[in-house]
């Protein structure tokens, strides 16, 4: 399932063909994704301005004229892509490649002024669209309780100490709860572990003081967080199984994995030192360097 950097990537790969555009036309082609689409879809959608085009956690939100907002999950397969408009107009033509995925999956396309398309394809339909109203979003179930963005100016040493103090739950579990940090999933946990030397299985209370202040574990977590991330935005995310670009592109920061997937292969980029691990926990499965990670 996509990440926050692949969500991202693909946030700003949409940006130039749909935000301060106006949607013409919406081709609904099915009912449903993972839940029903919202009733008079199309209806509701036609002749709306998307006034802003954000991210929250593993969303992509569109501010729509008239006060409501489109959220949109990419689920397991989804993915968009951009058609060029034929008035050719700069910007948005960058983005035009060949997706390779089957048409019968092209659910929903957005037509927009100047004759661009956006198209949501998704075989195994685990996506979803709401349309909530704006003065709604923030107590949304889906967003309510969501903790801080990771790449935003509340991910500090000091939040993370004072969630952390006192928590016997093992790090990776701790780091991969939203409701502590929205979007970071287990592929990016794994590596931001690595570059801060920190074991997955060490006890979550141990970056904080017994007071709630940070430790050094906590500074070097943070950076790591924050560092792993920008890596993997600037290299357009990383490409596993059905995960594309907006512009039909692959991610390439899989080929920088340190740990995640190396199983039984030496840790780091250039294969530093010890032995990547995979273990299993909270059901997913967690790659780290017993001899890096303490």
């Amino acid at each position: 399932m996509p990440e926050l950097p692949e969500v991202e990537t693909v946030r700003r790969g949409l940006l130039p063909a749909l935000e301060g555009k106006r949607i013409v036309r919406l081709d609904q082609n099915r009912k449903d994704l993972r839940f029903p689409l919202p009733e008079r879809f199309a209806e509701r959608l036609r002749g709306r301005k998307i006034e802003k085009l954000e991210r929250r956690a593993k969303y992509l939100l569109a501010h729509l004229s008239g006060g409501d907002v489109l959220l949109m999950h990419l689920g397991m397969t989804g993915r968009f892509t951009v058609g060029a408009p034929r008035s050719g107009r700069a910007g948005v033509g960058e983005y035009v490649h060949e997706a390779g995925s089957d048409a019968k999956h092209d659910h929903v396309v957005f037509h927009m002024e100047h004759g661009g398309t956006i198209t949501y394809n998704d075989a195994r339909r685990f996506g979803f669209m709401l349309l909530i109203p704006e003065a709604e979003l923030n107590e949304h179930p889906l967003m309510h309780g969501l903790g801080v963005e990771p790449l935003g100016r509340d991910l500090t040493a000091e939040y993370l100490a004072r969630r952390a103090a006192g928590k016997k739950v093992d790090l990776k579990t701790f780091l991969s709860d939203q409701r502590i940090i929205a979007g970071l999933g287990n592929i990016y946990v794994c590596e931001a572990l690595f570059r801060a030397g920190l074991s997955p299985l060490r006890k979550a209370a141990t970056i904080a003081t017994k007071t709630g202040r940070p430790t050094e574990r906590a500074e070097k977590l943070v950076t790591a967080i924050k560092a792993v991330l920008n890596d993997a935005v600037a290299a357009g995310g990383s490409s596993l199984r059905d995960y594309r670009r907006a512009d039909g592109a692959l991610g390439e920061f899989q080929h920088t994995f340190a740990v995640y997937g190396r199983e039984g292969e030496p840790c780091g980029p250039q294969g530093r030192c010890g032995t990547v691990k995979r273990i299993v926990q909270s059901g997913r499965s967690t790659f780290y360097c017993p001899k890096c990670q303490r």
